[in-house]
């Protein structure tokens, strides 16, 4: 079975829909978005969801959630306080806060940090929430050095709806910022993208508030989740593992 995948217009336009005719507001989008990529970091016995399915409390409880300006950004911070209240001890690089709210981080005295390499030495995990599917055109700074440290970093990264730096169409850059990154899990919100087919990681799908009318529309393969979970493990065809 071929993958199927959303291009950028599309995504958008899902994203409109969905705050429309589904009547969901951006914020409710956003925690939607972040349960999912913190539910889709842990593998435990059970296989439960994404940071919490690759990567258990068990194996380090520092987790590094860089944010960029946009809603992807935005999706990393609702991640962030998601993985406090599992028991972890997020920390923030977000050198260019955008019109987001913290959702409750400051309260929760989740730390800031302003220097992106040093941090990342110290994390056990790493949330790339830096460029989602509307990014396009070169990577500006501060975040050229960002990416350069996530893909020589030894720590496992997970990556939110798009590698940072990645075009959505054509994948990795062929030269350049971001040529060689290559995340240990990918988490495709709403459906993956076209560069899901240029990743070789465990890639994960959360878009579990996708009614079958909007999925039929845009003609989406929405798998099957389990449980209460907010992600499934897909394969590289979109088949549930």
């Amino acid at each position: 079975m071929t993958l199927k995948t959303l291009s950028a217009k599309a995504a958008a336009a899902l994203d409109q829909e969905l705050m429309s005719t589904c009547a969901f507001s951006l914020d409710q989008l956003m925690e939607l978005a972040g349960l999912s990529v913190s539910q889709a970091d842990e593998l435990s016995q059970h296989a439960r969801d994404a940071v919490y399915r690759v990567h258990p409390p068990t194996m380090g409880r520092r987790v590094l959630v860089a944010c960029g300006p946009g809603n992807n950004g935005g999706d990393g911070l609702v991640a962030a306080r998601h993985l406090f209240y599992y028991g972890y001890r997020p920390s923030i690089y977000y050198p260019k806060r955008g019109k987001n709210e913290l959702y409750q981080l400051e309260d929760l005295q989740v730390p800031f940090v302003d220097d992106f390499v040093s941090a990342a030495e110290e994390a056990d995990h790493i949330v790339d929430a830096i460029f989602g599917f509307s990014f396009s055109g070169e990577v500006r700074e501060p975040f050229p050095a960002v990416i350069e440290a996530l893909q020589k970093s030894e720590k496992p990264v997970t990556s939110v709806d798009a590698p940072s730096s990645w075009d959505i169409e054509q994948g990795p850059p062929k030269s350049g910022v971001g040529s060689s990154f290559m995340p240990a899990t990918l988490v495709s919100l709403s459906a993956p993208k076209p560069l899901a087919k240029h990743f070789t990681g465990r890639h994960f799908v959360g878009g579990r508030f996708v009614s079958p009318a909007i999925a039929e529309k845009y003609n989406l393969q929405v798998p099957e989740y389990e449980g209460v979970d907010q992600v499934v493990e897909v394969d590289v065809t979109g088949e549930k593992l």
